[in-house]
């Protein structure tokens, strides 16, 4: 049997990238998907590819009206709900901390916390009532290491981190985990900052300690199947660094900033 047969998963920012590297892994393990994604074309061209085991939802994770409808669409296309993957980062940019505008906070903290908050509250009831539930939340290295010129990517990323161990803790009891990945992966958001500053993705690479930043499909999605599956039943509120050995020693991640 494949380890994720029968489940229902929500994956946010399912439309590329990780996101759907994981939407698709968890399809050709047995689940079916619903694909959250604020991009229509690419959330319907990743519903289209993941077949009659998938649908589509129009999301903006920011929104909490949106993150509550994208739940009830999951629960009435599907059932139910056992697996939540909050995946879905959108804006930011490369600047200063202290140029780092009010509206550009803000809207880090609704999408990259905020969003996956609202999220996983909308979906654990569900999975209480079955006694069974996975939340997986994508934070980043980005924070843990403090990487310079992304302040409201940062801060978002170890708000979220935060919050999932402190849900890890208070649902620990009712057969609901929650565990974080931090990954490195040559996902979108990583395209958009290489074509900012492209003299940085060889240097990515270099420094990384197997020589490479990862692949969404090889290197991260399988460890997402582990984490939504029976297999870790015995582990909630712990941080996957799934990076190649990047969290070991940090990050000589350094762009230039003008000023």
């Amino acid at each position: 049997m494949s380890r994720l047969e029968g489940r229902v998963a929500i994956v946010t920012g399912a439309g590329d990238g990780i996101g759907r590297a994981v939407a698709r892994a968890f399809v050709r393990e047995g689940a079916r998907v619903m694909v959250a994604e604020i991009h229509e074309a690419n959330g319907r061209e990743a519903a289209d590819e993941l077949g009659d085991s998938a649908h589509f939802i129009a999301t903006d994770v920011g929104d909490k009206a949106d993150v509550e409808a994208m739940v009830a669409a999951t629960v009435d296309a599907f059932g139910t709900v056992d697996i939540l993957v909050n995946n879905a980062w959108g804006g930011g940019e490369i600047s200063r901390f202290e140029s780092k505008s009010d509206e550009l906070l803000q809207h880090g903290l609704r999408v990259g916390f905020l969003g996956p908050v609202w999220a996983m509250q909308a979906t654990f009831p569900v999975m209480k009532a079955k006694g069974w539930g996975r939340v997986i939340n994508m934070c980043s290295l980005n924070g843990v290491n403090a990487h310079i010129g992304t302040t409201e990517y940062n801060s978002a990323k170890e708000a979220l981190r935060s919050a999932t161990r402190t849900a890890a803790r208070e649902w620990a009891p009712t057969g609901v985990t929650a565990n974080i990945i931090c990954p490195a992966a040559k996902s979108a958001s990583f395209r958009r900052v290489m074509g900012q500053h492209p003299e940085l993705e060889a240097a990515a690479d270099q420094g990384n300690p197997m020589g490479r930043i990862g692949d969404p499909d090889l290197d991260v999605a399988p460890v997402a199947v582990f984490l939504a599956s029976e297999a870790s039943r015995y582990l909630t509120g712990n941080t996957l660094f799934v990076d190649g050995g990047g969290h070991i020693n940090g990050s000589a991640w350094a762009p230039d900033l003008d000023g």
